[in-house]
């Protein structure tokens, strides 16, 4: 007696079969590592133009420059971006390589020292006795998307205080904007850096002027 046939599988099963055996296939591969994240830095400020240094006033106090804070939201390295109002996200593969205070501290001692408005810059903490200080806070550094291109805006305040009376002689809030170059995290580094090199050079003329009537104590 012959054995019987085995039974045919219609197409559509035999689809719905090839399909499931692929994914369960799938499945078991190892999946491929993430990718790493790209890291950015605020780079150095350039040295200030001869306009810019002539325009600076000159005072022999000895300016100690404190550790800039940041505000809620913006004392990580995380890059932060917005699309909507009241709402931080961060980019996911793009990291600053510090928090970005703690990378304008050095930017903001050299900008200060370059210009040559003060008799020594130093930065906190310093054993040096210092007479003025400056406080610096970063309220936003933030890529904002809209209807146009991107932008990023900066906003920083400073405070300048003596030392010895504790006193605040003179405070000011800069805000910047920057368009950025691309609508991602590289277009936002950019911007950023540009804001940042144009706040400095704010912030330099704006510490002397407000530093010039200061005497030392007699």
């Amino acid at each position: 007696m012959n054995a019987p046939l085995p039974r045919r599988i219609p197409a559509p099963w035999l689809a719905l079969l090839v399909a499931a055996l692929a994914t369960g296939c799938a499945g078991m591969l190892p999946k491929p590592p993430p990718a790493p994240p790209a890291f950015y830095a605020l780079d150095s400020a350039p040295a200030l133009s001869a306009g810019a240094a002539a325009l600076t006033a000159r005072t022999a106090a000895t300016l100690v420059v404190d550790r800039p804070h940041a505000a809620a939201g913006f004392d990580s390295s995380r890059i932060v971006y917005q699309r909507a109002a009241h709402r931080l996200e961060t980019y996911a593969h793009s990291e600053w390589v510090d928090a970005p205070a703690r990378m304008l501290a050095p930017l903001l001692v050299s900008a200060l020292q370059r210009s040559g408005g003060f008799g020594h810059v130093v930065s906190a903490p310093t054993p040096a006795s210092g007479d003025l200080r400056l406080d610096t806070e970063v309220v936003q550094l933030t890529q904002v998307f809209g209807a146009g291109p991107s932008q990023i805006r900066l906003t920083l305040r400073a405070t300048l205080v003596d030392q010895a009376t504790r006193r605040v002689l003179a405070w000011r809030e800069f805000d910047v904007t920057e368009p950025a170059p691309s609508d991602d995290a590289p277009g936002g580094v950019a911007a950023a850096n540009r804001a940042v090199q144009a706040v400095l050079q704010a912030l330099v003329a704006w510490c002397g002027d407000a530093a010039a009537p200061w005497r030392p104590p007699r």
